[in-house]
């Protein structure tokens, strides 16, 4: 699922992650659309700032605590997020490639599957599951 308001951005990284092989299941651009559609999505690349104001940080611990979603924070606000929130995986700065947004997505699945993954290295990750940051 991308968590995104700005249409532009939000169908190049949909382009993207289907373009990889995968069903992008939605596009919401807010908390109401992101938490309708949280009972279908594996992993969600959420943006901070959205059509209802700063919802991205409750969405994304909603997401991945409530509906056990592999959340990854795709923002230019990455300093909002201080030292990373309970239960999701990381941040990418905005604005990102496309090879930043493939590289984001193939972690992600990783992660999701408890494989070995190195983390792309414009991802800055929070310990797994508790928010505190850990190192790459």
């Amino acid at each position: 699922m991308i968590v995104e308001d700005e249409i532009i951005v939000a169908t190049e990284i949909e382009y993207v992650v289907a373009e990889m092989g995968h069903d992008p299941i939605a596009i919401a651009a807010d908390q109401r659309s992101a938490l309708a559609h949280a009972s279908r999505a594996d992993i969600a690349l959420v943006d901070l700032n959205l059509r209802d104001g700063p919802s991205g940080i409750g969405i994304g611990k909603i997401l991945a605590q409530t509906h056990g979603v592999t959340v990854l924070f795709l923002t230019a606000n990455p300093a909002q997020l201080g030292e990373g929130v309970p239960g999701t995986v990381g941040v990418m700065p905005k604005p990102a490639t496309d090879r930043d947004v493939r590289e984001a997505v193939e972690f992600a699945i990783a992660h999701r599957l408890a494989a070995e993954a190195r983390p792309p290295r414009r991802l800055r990750l929070f310990g797994w599951g508790d928010g505190s940051l850990a190192s790459n």
